[in-house]
């Protein structure tokens, strides 16, 4: 479509140039349309299984993105002094400074126990052969 349109903005081109562009134009907007109509599609069979399977607040989380439309994701950082990045470079500088602030902090000197064990690790069940026969036909 790029090159369609470059054709027909050149002076001196004809109307083979134009019927080009808008040719490869509705065909991009069909493409588009037909993505949104699958799009909306596959939500749709996603809200009723997870009706079908009792998960509610998934369900209706779904129903709550369709119902907002699209939303613009904002990406801004704030400097140590509270303004805003306004360009890439400022914002890429800002995340740089962010993430090295993250990485590079010391160790804790004292490790911080809950009863018998230390807050990162976790009790995990071994699974048997019955829970992922069970885990599978739920699905």
């Amino acid at each position: 479509m790029k090159k369609a349109r470059e054709k027909c903005s050149i002076k001196g081109k004809g109307k083979n140039e134009e019927k080009e562009y808008h040719h490869k134009r509705k065909e991009v907007h069909k493409i588009i349309r037909n993505k949104k109509k699958l799009y909306i599609k596959n939500g749709m069979e996603s809200v009723e299984e997870e009706q079908k399977y009792n998960n509610t607040r998934k369900m209706y989380q779904t129903i709550n993105q369709f119902e907002k439309g699209y939303q613009h994701k904002c990406n801004m950082i704030r400097s140590k002094n509270g303004e805003l990045a306004m360009n890439t470079k400022e914002r890429a500088e800002m995340w740089k400074e962010y993430v090295d602030k993250l990485l590079n902090t010391e160790e804790p000197k004292e490790l911080v126990e809950i009863g018998n064990r230390e807050i990162n690790e976790v009790a995990v069940e071994e699974l048997t052969i019955a829970d992922v026969k069970k885990a599978m036909k739920k699905r």
